[in-house]
């Protein structure tokens, strides 16, 4: 039997992978993957009233190697248009100034490179957390590459 294997746990499985530690990576521009995605609900905010968004999961990866996965909010609002129009332009979607659909179905295997800041604040408890943040998605070179191929996909 492979216990590498992704499975549903029971309520009376033994467990022992501690997982990956939890890595910051320092500010700097970095190669990203899309891993995946999912369809939410911002509940609104004062700066944002209700509406769709989406939640992206992206793998940067360092030059060293080293790989963290930053969540990332896409928020489908009139508001935030400007960091949609980036993000699919950075992922080769769309050309700098081009009106486009948003494929979502084509978003996961997406890949570009973005500037990855570190973001810290206070929890409730008034620890000081640390995490990376996406600040910036870049226009793709003329001629690169942004996206992996999707099995199925020609």
């Amino acid at each position: 039997m492979d216990n590498n294997l992704e499975k549903e746990l029971s309520w009376d499985d033994q467990i022992e992978n501690d997982g990956q530690d939890f890595i910051i990576l320092p500010e700097g521009d970095y190669d990203f993957e899309v891993t995946s995605f999912e369809r939410a609900r911002h509940d609104g905010s004062e700066k944002l009233p209700p509406c769709n968004k989406a939640v992206v999961f992206i793998k940067v990866t360092a030059t060293t190697g080293e790989s963290t996965t930053i969540k990332h909010n896409l928020f489908l609002h009139t508001k935030t248009e400007g960091m949609l129009c980036a993000f699919f332009t950075g992922i080769g979607q769309r050309k700098k100034g081009e009106k486009v659909t948003m494929n979502w179905n084509a978003v996961t295997g997406s890949i570009g490179r973005c500037k990855v800041g570190i973001k810290k604040w206070k929890n409730e408890k008034g620890e000081e957390l640390t995490f990376n943040e996406i600040k910036k998605f870049y226009e793709p070179a003329d001629g690169a590459q942004t996206k992996s191929i999707v099995p199925g996909q020609f």
